[in-house]
């Protein structure tokens, strides 16, 4: 049994290595980033999500700037939804909830380490007209689940500028 139950085990493990499968990692921010200030319009839970992420990635979050301090300025970060889809009746059957957000980083004097960038996400669903009540739960919990993406998106473009220094700041302002 206990053979059994290792061979499972060692199958498993292969089969998830296999697949590319990997546990998601802290991202790993240059030392001009250790030290940061955040400020998001609007705060919210992606200014608390994103805080908590950063820290997570061994970030020091300041309250205010100063000396050393780089400054990640989120002056978009919002919501819409549009219909996608009406039925014969005139009725809303599928939305989709868009997220955008802008987002760029400055050292403490304010010279750019990430230029302004922006992010768009979005999710269908579905609506039925006949169960009105989960709607608004479903739509709060696409927005977390979006919000929740965003956090990495940002963490994973902030390492990427780290990785390119020079590459980053460029690309974004010739593609903006």
């Amino acid at each position: 049994m206990n053979r059994l139950f290792r061979a499972s085990l060692l199958l498993c493990t292969l089969a998830l290595s296999a697949c590319g499968f990997h546990l998601r990692q802290s991202a790993a921010l240059p030392t001009s980033m250790q030290r940061m200030h955040l400020t998001v319009s609007g705060g919210g839970s992606l200014q608390r999500d994103l805080a908590r992420a950063l820290e997570d990635s061994g970030v020091t979050v300041e309250d205010q700037g100063g000396e050393g301090i780089a400054e990640l300025k989120i002056p978009v970060a919002a919501f819409n939804t549009d219909t996608l889809s009406v039925s014969g009746g005139a009725r809303v059957t599928e939305y989709s909830v868009h997220y955008q957000v802008r987002f760029e980083v400055d050292d403490s004097n304010g010279r750019p380490l990430v230029a302004q960038q922006r992010i768009d996400m979005s999710r269908d669903f579905s609506y039925d007209a006949l169960n009105t009540v989960g709607t608004n739960a479903q739509v709060e919990e696409i927005r977390r689940s979006l919000n929740d993406d965003m956090v990495q998106a940002i963490l994973f473009r902030l390492q990427a500028a780290g990785r390119h220094p020079v590459a980053a700041p460029a690309a974004a302002s010739s593609a903006g």
